[in-house]
């Protein structure tokens, strides 16, 4: 009887720390990002080693730019909808761009198909914070990681998971100069992505520099 008490127990437990595990309360708590703590990240280029300012991105025609969690299948899917907007991005003279945290094997040379853009490395991960965001083991046992699992592999997305993949990144839309921030969509899961339509609302508030 005693033994079935502690089984009884222990799948109680288990249950219990999964319901928890689904809902918002296990889900990273988040900062909003500022245009003066973004603008002074120092970008390397993946193409040609270059080190830039983030603000320059932005300065005279606002910027969409993609903090990559990890350049596998579920952020090649978020940054191919992303690229999807490349035409009217192109026609308002906004650039689009990713950051990523670290340059492994051929990880960023296999993402760039999926992507209409330029590439920067963000070492100092500015655009994963100002409180980065982890989702470690738990994420794997939440229904909405595995449904944005099955969603992307349906879509035909591949990809490994090398690298530093627990540090959640996001979407930004930046206005021009001093314009500000006017879109932040942060990751909240694995998989979690911008919806297209917001970023299109964004972009079409960028005034652009005289």
């Amino acid at each position: 009887m005693g033994m079935w008490s502690l089984g009884l127990g222990a799948v109680g437990a288990a249950l219990a720390g999964i319901f928890l595990a689904n809902t918002d309360l296990c889900l990273p708590k988040a900062a909003n990002a500022s245009l003066g703590f973004l603008e002074e990240a120092d970008l390397r280029c993946t193409l040609d080693n270059k080190v830039i300012k983030a603000k320059s991105l932005w300065d005279k025609n606002g910027a969409v730019v993609m903090a990559v969690r990890r350049p596998g299948f579920l952020c090649r899917e978020e940054a191919s909808e992303l690229s999807s907007l490349k035409p009217q991005l192109e026609e308002l003279g906004v650039p689009l761009v990713a950051v990523v945290k670290e340059n492994l094997g051929s990880e960023i040379q296999d993402f760039r198909p999926h992507f209409a853009g330029d590439i920067y490395i963000d070492e100092e991960k500015r655009f994963y914070g100002p409180l980065q965001r982890r989702m470690g083991g738990l994420g794997f046992i939440r229904i909405g990681v595995w449904q944005n699992f099955i969603r992307a592999w349906k879509s035909g997305y591949q990809g490994n998971m090398n690298g530093e993949g627990f540090i959640l990144g996001g979407v930004y839309v930046i206005g021009a100069g001093e314009q500000g921030i006017l879109l932040e969509h942060q990751e909240k899961q694995f998989g979690d992505k911008v919806d297209t339509a917001d970023v299109l609302k964004a972009i079409q508030k960028i005034v652009p520099a005289k």
